[in-house]
């Protein structure tokens, strides 16, 4: 398995932090989607003016090199994770996320069903985000990081591995998991969409020191994707009502 780490390195740094910085923003992150939760985070995208803002401090290429592949200054919350999942599986249109999809009348009991609310669509390219769509289908199957988790799907479905360090590593040495606590070590993440030509869901899952998103979190993703799609359910876990109806069994 080759780590695709070295090419965000150099692409990153091609493009500078404030030209990453304004195209990722698109996506949501270091923003609130404004779903109907209380206590909502933003993150942080950085930029180089955030860090003069925060630090006082001018931005390092060294800085660049870390957010490219999502670390450094970089914070993002699964929800938002999840938000800009949707936005690629729904071809770049923003819609806001929300919990409740009907309102019921306390004095009728009838319901109101809240419909989707787009915001915006990206400024993105058609062929570009039709390529990053097939680079995920790809992750899913053989030679792909996924392809475990993939492997004897009835449908296809998009997705990327992430793993996320929680501590810092001093020069010189290498992280050994066996030897780091576990509240060390490090978390686990996945994201998905599928059916992957005509989406109908978009998760994100994260394995709090999990490890490797190839073997902590995408397999359970599967299993939440077969539960939506099949109606699959684990043991001790009620069909999805309408399931099996959906996937024309």
């Amino acid at each position: 398995m080759i780590s695709c780490d070295t090419y965000y390195y150099a692409l990153a740094t091609d493009l500078g932090i404030d030209a990453i910085h304004d195209y990722v923003a698109q996506f949501g992150f270091g923003a609130k989607t404004g779903i109907d939760l209380p206590g909502e985070m933003r993150g942080i995208l950085p930029s180089s003016d955030w860090k003069m803002r925060r630090f006082r401090q001018k931005w390092f290429a060294g800085d660049t090199v870390s957010v490219g592949i999502g670390q450094g200054y970089n914070i993002a919350t699964p929800l938002q994770l999840a938000h800009a999942t949707g936005v690629l599986a729904a071809n770049g249109k923003v819609y806001r996320p929300q919990m409740v999809s009907h309102v019921q009348e306390a004095a009728t009991g009838a319901l109101r069903p809240l419909g989707s609310e787009l915001t915006r669509s990206m400024a993105i390219q058609p062929e570009h985000l039709q390529r990053v769509r097939a680079a995920l289908v790809d992750v899913t199957r053989r030679g792909g990081t996924a392809a475990q988790a993939g492997a004897g799907a009835p449908y296809s479905f998009a997705g990327k591995t992430g793993t996320a360090q929680v501590v810092g590593i001093k020069q010189g040495e290498s992280y050994d998991e066996s030897r780091t606590k576990e509240r060390h070590r490090d978390h686990a993440w996945f994201i998905a969409y599928a059916p992957a030509e005509n989406p109908t869901i978009a998760l994100v899952v994260l394995v709090e020191n999990g490890g490797h998103g190839s073997s902590a979190a995408a397999p359970i993703a599967r299993t939440v994707l077969d539960y939506w799609l099949l109606g699959k359910q684990p043991a001790g876990m009620a069909p999805r009502p309408g399931a099996y109806d959906e996937a024309g069994d």
